[in-house]
């Protein structure tokens, strides 16, 4: 399985500037537009835009997001594994860097991000790559800052 994940940062980024729409790309892997990398949409990253939307025309277009991806079956959802080894990963975060780091949900869901990325062989795309890059210090995965 072939594919990338945007992080929440990326899909909030695009809510912002009116680009929402333009998903659907992404979504098929279409070759003539341009982009055959298919999209998965990760579940923590669904939970993560239903907390912050507050607006009810957001809530909508989040609740697209996720029928649209669950219709083609690229809804990425952390395994209990991947809970486990984002456990290992965060407490070898907390020895090195702090145990404050790591206590942050941000960080958690990161990791589990991360985690189900890697065992679905799947691209972290995200605007702020300074946790996702920590988290790779321990355990590898690919990711890519935009």
């Amino acid at each position: 399985m072939a594919g990338i994940i945007f992080d929440s940062t990326v899909y909030i980024n695009l809510l912002r500037s009116n680009e929402f729409a333009e998903l659907s790309q992404f979504r098929t892997g279409d070759e003539t537009s341009g982009i055959s990398t298919p999209l998965y949409l990760s579940s923590v990253v669904l939970e993560e835009l239903y907390v912050g939307a507050v607006d009810q025309n957001v809530k909508k277009l989040i609740a697209g997001l996720e029928k649209s991806f669950g219709k083609i079956n690229r809804l990425v959802t952390p395994t209990r594994d991947d809970w486990s080894v984002s456990g290992q990963v965060l407490c070898g975060i907390g020895q090195k860097h702090g145990f404050e780091s790591v206590r942050l949900a941000r960080m958690t869901n990161d990791c589990l991000i991360a985690m189900s990325a890697l065992r679905n062989g799947l691209t972290v795309v995200t605007h702020n790559a300074k946790d996702f890059r920590t988290i790779a210090s321990f355990r590898r995965f690919n990711f890519v800052e935009i």
